[in-house]
């Protein structure tokens, strides 16, 4: 029996079940909880766990780190800190455009925003220092990498100000990006991924080229995939606000033809960049999609 079976499937957390809990810090913490079920270890984004000495305790710091044995001897606090503790530096991009508000009975903003914070509250949990770029066409909020206590605040602030709205430059934004980046670590791009595929390809080369990780969670609403329209409509565009009518054929097989296309090109240009490439539904349970990610990393040789 795989580690997914034994997870129980009441663990599992749609989006719109999330939703209704209102906080995003008790969205995060209910993510990772769920997330985190089954998982042998703790999972690191992308370097090693292996012990590598001691430091006095901070102020914030997580008391699961401390070395109670150490305390016990000495009355004084020490924390473990891990190979990684220094050097995984997290940068998340964040796509806050108007298409992004799309998706019935969550959008899928809101599944970005959910997964965006679970991400900060594990890697905060981690003591890795986590880095928020949110953009349309352009950068909307910018939060450089930091392991400081209060980061995840920080970032659960500038996901709530954040409004998806006008247009978006996907490549720009993650070109501005690698220009930035001076140290190498995690970037994780979450997204709809609309925009010329050629383009954002081109565009996500230099991070592989640079020796950083890349992880794109590609997130869409199952309208968009397997659109249900019986009739000639209006549809439209979240971004530019235009209006087109289309009839139920144009979405029955050219639009299903289209779509499918550009997502599997996206998919096999980061397998070709050797970067980690996972769909996130909006009707799918977000902790699952994190649980199985994971449980992908932990079972990586090392």
């Amino acid at each position: 029996m795989s580690v997914a079976e034994r997870v129980s499937p009441s663990t599992y957390l749609r989006a719109d079940v999330l939703a209704g809990l209102g906080s995003l810090d008790l969205i995060a913490r209910r993510l990772v909880e769920g997330a985190m079920v089954g998982l042998h270890r703790s999972p690191k984004f992308g370097f090693s766990q292996e012990f590598a000495e001691y430091r006095a305790y901070n102020e914030g710091d997580d008391l699961r780190f401390v070395d109670w044995n150490v305390y016990a001897r000495t009355d004084r606090a020490y924390i473990k800190r891990f190979q990684g503790d220094t050097n995984t530096r997290v940068n998340v991009l964040l796509d806050c455009s108007g298409s992004m508000d799309f998706g019935e009975p969550v959008t899928k903003w809101q599944t970005a925003q959910y997964l965006c914070a679970a991400l900060a509250y594990l890697i905060k949990n981690q003591h890795d220092a986590f880095g928020l770029n949110i953009f349309n066409t352009h950068t909307v909020s910018e939060l450089p990498p930091s392991a400081s206590p209060d980061r995840l605040q920080r970032v659960l602030s500038q996901l709530h100000a954040a409004k998806p709205e006008s247009g978006t430059d996907l490549p720009a934004s993650l070109t501005a990006l690698s220009q930035r980046l001076t140290q190498r670590g995690l970037v994780v791009l979450i997204s709809d991924l609309y925009g010329d595929t050629d383009a954002l390809i081109k565009a996500m080369q230099p991070f592989a080229h640079a020796g950083q990780e890349l992880m794109v969670f590609h997130t869409l609403d199952r309208e968009e995939l397997e659109p249900t329209q019986n009739r000639i409509s209006a549809i439209k565009d979240l971004e530019t606000q235009e209006k087109v009518v289309v009839a139920p054929e144009y979405f029955a097989q050219t639009y299903r033809s289209k779509i499918q296309a550009h997502c599997g090109a996206v998919e096999q240009a980061c397998v070709g960049l050797g970067a980690d490439y996972i769909r996130v539904m909006t009707d799918e349970p977000l902790d699952a999609v994190l649980h199985a990610y994971l449980r992908r990393r932990e079972t990586r040789p090392s």
